[in-house]
């Protein structure tokens, strides 16, 4: 995610201190206009200013740098042009695929120049735009997909705005016309009156009810590319946004082309302000309309690269360079990155030939160093010469908190983030600036997890800079790493352009080795630089070193740690962070390996590498190491032996690094990051340790290690404030490491009004340290001369139990030890399962190579495709979440390059669509295709993988949560005994406790064999817990996971036994059914699409009704056949036909002794009356389905004798293929009235399944209102996904009513639930 914060005012995520004697003396500092300016965008502290000065022409000219972000704005305040007048962005590209629209859909304009377009609309060819060959590409896209949440929020409400005008007309029409009706019509007791007046008031509740449902999808615009015989052109057709008609037409817009070839962008309205570019791909089968996910991308691309002629001082650190735009934020997830953006982006970075990569995203990781993505990265700069440069993230203050992978990768620079007096006192408006600057308290911390320090340098990290045109607004303030990076980035770009204008080679180790060697420190202690790496980058002393450094071979030491008599994974520093390696001595093997880059010249280059290196240890009392070391290319090794026993408690620091003893003017090559955190065991019984007194101003920072005690589960942490005036914010932050997990992270936001004491539990892992970092928030208490006094106490919990609680299916309860190691517990287990897990396997995988446009790796190695479809039935709604185990929570620490995952209806509507942190999303009752996309280049893995299992996860509803019971006994379930509700735990002494299996009644439904419940365990009570937090396992601290496998399913007794009706026939009787049903069945199956085929229908339904008379299902299913057909020619000869097949099946059913038998109460126990109840619906089904049919076939031919078809063809469009409109014909209007009076003595006609015909009939009526009220019941109460049918019918109403505005929003909403086609990933 973006490692930014943006605000128009003060924000939480900046930190700021006074002087350590608290003194006021910085009230003095002040701000004129120009340095506010300044400030604005700071510039002045990384040396920026000195270096212009000295080189005015070396402002980034001749650098280009890509952003990898959320999309830049090409037409954002400061980004059109270099300072030497070149355009600023060369290319934009959405990496994501986000805003890629399926355009091979291929047509021709008619002899009037319309196409139609993908949306159904009609659209209009501006006779100028050349097209030699013809064909027209076409698509659509909802424009709100293209847009951020933020905007659309603004649009809808503007929409909102003028559509609820537009429907208050309407409500006031209809007011009207019901006061009128009941001023003329006084008393109403004539049915035709009543329904008349019924139809009013059913209009003025639509109404009312459509303002309070409205939910806004957003416009549809048409896209449009062609070949204009030299490059591929675009155009759009954005009518649906504009309030006038006459604009957005596609006829008038200027076509655009792939951006790079003439870096034009358009603008979707002046309603939205929102800029766009196109490319296109695939040999125009695809379309790429590129906006921004988010402001962060242009802000980051503005620090880097501004360029405002007229107000210099809010120029971006280098405004010479250029960029291009690679949109790695998907638009579908919010802004979150992607495998294939990731990918892209660098495939983009390579071809453009960039100097640098700018990367202001990151996430957490389980492994630094790690993963496919870091695999590219490392070609990337080691065989271009790229330099990439990230963000450390802002996870801070605890250490280790530096993410992936600006702080974890060796390629890569990550950048913390600093905050000077100025950029406090003009950017951030504090009352009282710091006295010096310092590392803002949210900057992500190092070491990583292997040792590295994590952090490379440090520069400002917030500044005000431009944000795309949609904000409405040219800049604003952001902060956090996202900003640090950026600014550094810029400022190597500044010494890229000095080095390519003096000819000096540019390479990524050289840049780093003097960014690292010349940066300022930031604060006195050792330890700070696990805060801001080697300190405030200096661009002007950066590039004197590469000056002098203009011979020295272009070398990266690449650090390889082995600790002594261990097999363990190398790493990349020395990390003593658990008790029992802080108590002696360790010996570490340190591997040195000089890496050039892969065009060095093994004569010229390799073989005449040797350096003199004299090794340095900052403590040797703690850390020694040998005097010297002979280094040649390929590399050596020495001993280092860390002593940190007589080490005090806390966090200690320390480096081994090496100087060329020929040039010591270098500065160390290398460097061995050691890092000591030497817990403080806990010694009182009970376990608890406390820290009195620590005294905090703004943004004080305050760190504690603990040996967590052996048995310690849970934490119960006290926090007591004094001796302040005005309130103030705390961040209280517990970090723990894991082999191979994220950081083990717990942090909290408190504020204090006033001296007070607060409580929190969270959880710990027995034996780990633990660093507890408090942090007075750097605004809170800014003015005042108080200094805040914390007392902090920790008191460990734990129970400890002897396995993870996994019931197998069966009936017999899981037995589970308890025991407490640290003092009594009340032992008071509670369980509950609330989930459900159900496993899938594909039906169907598909791999495919992708389009060389954008899936060729620089390596030339062709990216594949791997598409899985599962099928997925729900029976209920449900709020659902897929998970597959392989792949999920890993973005960079993985070997796999991307998934995403899409969930979509029959109709292809999308519900749902995720990769790497799936989401829950509710779907209605139903079936559903979830497709899963896998890439990568090697089609092994992707093969390995055709198989893989997806699981769907259901969150159970609240009523159907399982609550599991505790036993003493292990019989305890079955007889019902022994109920286990508490105990005491006494240290030491074991108790054991049975958990039961949930009862079998109360399993979910829909849940099958093989699927998992799963749930929550937890053992103890919180002293301090609110009323019925220990009754939810979930919000313990120390709670666990717990399982239940859905066994098999009893066998149903009654299978398989035969009917009685059946067993009463002879052989020769049900030999004789047998055939007639076999042959109605091949009479069913036969397809009626050619004329030969109709006849051989019809030969075969001949021959059956001679063979079967009066034999119902046979004539139903005739009737079916002649239903279904499509392409009728002569339609009323079709309804007559169908008419008479239906009267056929009518007249088959003997409806008195039907209506006799539904009459009478039936004994469902009894087998032979529940086959005849059984056998009766159906011929009750038959006999309604019948006299639908022959409804809708009646209303079809009044229609198209009256010559008046419009209106009324989508009134049964679906359901019979015909329309209605008003009766030509009494003796019509008394068989069509009738038909229906037959029909409603059987079934419900409001139902979904007959209720079309009751809609005929009120609109035969001219009662439109109550047509549309019964259609909107019909489609509320039908539980299957929605049919297009009645969607049509509804819209064929609104446009008859003319309710302009309701049509132009169901239309809409037509793309939403009818697409023509799946998205592509």
């Amino acid at each position: 995610m973006p490692c930014s914060s943006s605000t128009s005012t003060i924000t939480g995520d900046n930190s700021s201190k006074k002087n350590r004697d608290g003194s006021s003396s910085l009230r003095e500092f002040k701000l004129n206009e120009s340095t506010f300016l300044a400030s604005n965008m700071p510039k002045k502290e990384i040396g920026v200013d000195r270096f212009l000065d000295a080189h005015p022409e070396y402002d980034g000219r001749g650098a280009l740098i890509a952003i990898f972000d959320s999309g830049v704005d090409p037409a954002a305040d400061g980004l059109q042009t270099t300072s030497d007048g070149k355009p600023k962005v060369l290319d934009v590209i959405d990496c994501t695929g986000s805003g890629d629209i399926d355009t091979s859909k291929v047509v021709k304009a008619d002899a009037d120049g319309h196409i139609g377009g993908a949306s159904g609309a009609s659209l209009v060819i501006n006779t100028s735009w050349k097209n030699p060959s013809g064909e027209w590409h076409v698509g659509y896209k909802l424009v709100y997909e293209l847009f951020t949440e933020t905007l659309t929020s603004r649009l809808k409400k503007e929409r909102k705005k003028k559509w609820d005008e537009k429907n208050q007309e309407e409500i006031a029409k209809a007011v009207k016309q019901l006061a009128d009706f009941d001023q003329k019509h006084i008393k109403v007791e004539d049915v035709h009156l009543k329904r008349a007046r019924e139809d009013i008031q059913n209009r003025l509740d639509i109404l009312r009810k459509q303002s309070e449902s409205y939910d806004d999808r957003g416009p549809v615009i048409d896209a449009v590319v062609w070949h204009d015989g030299e490059v591929w052109r675009v155009a759009l057709d954005t009518q649906s946004l504009e309030d006038d008609l006459n604009s957005g037409k596609l006829v008038d817009f200027v076509p655009l082309t792939n951006y790079r070839i003439e870096r034009k962008y358009g603008v979707f309205s002046k309603l939205d302000a929102c800029t766009f570019v196109v490319n296109v791909y695939n040999d125009g089968n695809v379309l790429s309309i590129v906006t921004d996910c988010s402001p962060h991308a242009t802000h980051v691309a503005g620090i880097a690269t501004a360029f405002h002629p007229k107000e210099p001082l809010l120029n971006g650190v280098a405004p010479g360079a250029q960029i291009i735009s690679c949109k790695i934020g998907d638009s579908r997830l919010g802004s979150m990155e992607t495998g294939t953006g990731l990918t892209r982006a660098l495939i983009a970075a390579v071809e453009h030939k960039c100097d640098l990569i700018n990367m202001s995203y990151g996430e957490g990781t389980l492994l630094p160093d790690y993963g496919r993505f870091v695999d590219l990265v490392n070609e990337v700069v080691n065989k271009y010469r790229l330099i990439f440069v990230s963000s450390a993230g802002n996870s801070g203050p605890g250490l280790s908190t530096v993410g992936a992978p600006g702080g974890t990768s060796s390629s890569i620079i990550g950048v913390g983030a600093y905050v000077s007096p100025a950029m406090a006192a003009g950017a951030h408006c504090v009352v009282e600036p710091p006295s010096d600057g310092l590392e803002y308290t949210w900057s992500s911390r190092g070491p990583t997890a292997d040792g590295d320090l994590g952090v490379c340098v440090s520069a400002p990290g917030g500044a005000v800079a431009p944000v795309p045109t949609w904000t409405l607004q040219r800049r604003m303030l952001m902060n956090g790493t996202s900003m640090a990076s950026p600014s550094a980035c810029g400022g190597i770009a500044l010494v890229i352009s000095a080095m390519k204008a003096e000819g000096i080679p540019v390479s990524p180790y050289s840049v780093r080795i003097a960014l690292e060697n010349t940066a300022v420190p930031i604060g006195d202690l050792p330890e700070d630089k696990l805060s801001s790496g080697q300190g405030l980058m200096q661009v002007d002393k950066a590039f004197e070193y590469i000056q002098k450094c203009q011979d020295v071979p272009c070398v990266w030491y690449q650090i390889k740690i082995q600790q002594s008599g261990k097999t363990n994974p190398s790493s990349r520093g020395i990390y003593l962070r658990e008790a029992s390696a802080c108590m002696q001595s360790t010996e570490w093997t340190v591997q040195v390996n000089p890496k050039f880059h892969e065009d060095a010249d093994n004569l010229d280059d390799l073989v005449p590498f040797e350096e003199y290196i004299e090794l340095h240890s900052t403590e040797e009392t703690v850390v020694k190491s040998p005097d010297y070391l002979l280094l040649t290319h390929n590399g050596r090794t020495f001993n280092v032996v860390v002593d940190p026993s007589n080490l005090s408690d806390g966090l200690h620091y320390f480096e081994v690094y090496g100087i060329d003893c020929k040039a010591p003017w270098r500065g160390p090559l290398f460097r061995i990051p050691i890092t000591i955190t030497k817990p403080k065991a806990v010694t009182n019984m009970p376990q608890q340790i406390s820290f009195s007194k620590m005294l905090f101003q703004p943004g004080h920072i305050e760190r504690r290690y603990i040996e967590v005690p052996h048995g310690a589960t849970w934490a119960e942490a006290t926090m007591k404030t004094s001796d302040f005036d005005t309130a103030r914010r705390f961040y209280v932050d517990a970090v723990q490491l894991c082999p191979l997990q994220r950081p083990l992270k717990w942090e909290t936001a408190v504020t204090f009004p006033s001296p007070a004491a607060k409580s929190f539990a969270f959880r710990v892992v027995s034996g780990q340290t633990l660093e507890l970092v408090i942090s007075q928030f750097w605004s809170s208490g800014i003015g005042s001369p108080e200094t805040a006094s914390v007392d902090f106490e920790v008191v460990f919990h734990g129970i400890k139990v002897n396995q993870d609680v996994i019931l197998d299916g069966s009936d017999a309860p899981v037995r589970i030890d308890t025991e407490t190691l640290l003092v009594s517990e009340e032992l008071a287990p509670v369980a509950i399962l609330n989930k459900v897990r159900v496993p899938y396997r594909p039906v169907d995988s598909k791999i495919s190579a992708l389009s060389t446009d954008r899936d060729k790796l620089p390596s030339g190695q062709q990216i594949l495709a791997l598409t899985l479809t599962y099928k997925i039935k729900l029976e209920d709604g449900a709020q659902v979440k897929p998970h597959v185990p392989l792949l999920n929570d890993r973005i960079y620490d993985t070997k796999f390059e991307s998934q995403f995952y899409m969930i979509s209806d029959s109709n292809k509507r999308i519900y749902s669509s995720g990769d790497v942190y799936p989401s829950s999303s509710n779907l209605p009752k139903g079936e559903y295709t979830l497709q899963l996309y896998l890439r990568h280049d090697n089609v092994q893995i992707l093969e390995k993988m055709r198989h893989l299992v997806l699981f769907i996860e259901r969150n159970l509803e609240e009523k159907d949560v399982i609550r599991l019971s505790f036993f003493s006994q292990p019989d305890g379930p079955l007889v019902g005994n022994g109920s286990f509700k508490s105990s005491s735990l006494v240290p030491g002494i074991k108790e054991g406790l049975y958990i039961g299996p949930p009862q079998k009644e109360k399993l979910p439904k829909n849940s099958p064999p093989g699927s998992v419940l799963l749930g929550t365990i937890s053992y103890g009570k919180l002293s301090f817990a609110g009323q019925g937090e220990n009754t939810n396992p979930e919000k313990h601290p120390a709670s666990y996971t717990i399982s239940y496998i859905i066994p098999p399913n009893k066998i149903d007794e009654d299978k398989g036994k035969g009917s009685s009706l059946s067993s009463k026939k002879n052989v020769s009787e049900r030999i004789n059914e047998e055939v007639r049903d076999t042959k109605i069945k091949v009479l069913a199956s036969l397809k009626q699409e050619t004329s030969e085929e109709r006849s051989e229908w019809k030969e075969l339904s001949a021959l059956l009704k001679s063979e079967y008379p009066k034999y119902t299902p046979l004539l139903a299913t005739i009737l079916e056949g002649l239903v279904s057909r499509s392409n009728v020619k002569d339609k009323i000869n079709h309804d007559e036909e169908v008419i008479g097949a239906a009267n056929e099946v009518i007249d088959s059913i003997d409806r008195e002794e039907l209506a006799k038998f539904f009459a009478l109460k039936n004994d469902p126990e009894e087998e032979e009356a529940e086959n005849i109840r059984k056998k009766m619906e159906l011929t009750r089904d038959q006999l309604a389905e019948a006299l639908y049919q022959k409804g809708l076939a009646l209303a079809e031919i009044e229609s198209l004798k009256d010559g008046d078809k419009s209106p009324t063809s989508a009134a049964t469009e679906g359901a019979k293929g015909g329309l209605d409109k008003k009766q030509s014909t009494d003796d019509r209007k008394d068989l069509f009235e009738e038909n229906f009076k037959e029909l409603k003595k059987w079934v419900d006609v409001k139902s979904a399944k007959y209720g079309i015909l009751l809609v005929t009939r009120e609109r035969r009526a001219q009662r439109l209102g109550t047509a549309l009220k019964v259609l909107c019941d019909i489609i509320q109460d039908d539980a299957e996904p929605a049919k297009k049918k009645f969607y049509d019918l509804k819209l064929s109403l609104l446009d008859e009513i003319g309710w302009t505005h309701l049509a132009t929003y169901e239309r809409q909403w037509m793309h939403v639930r009818f697409p023509p086609s799946l998205p592509l990933f």
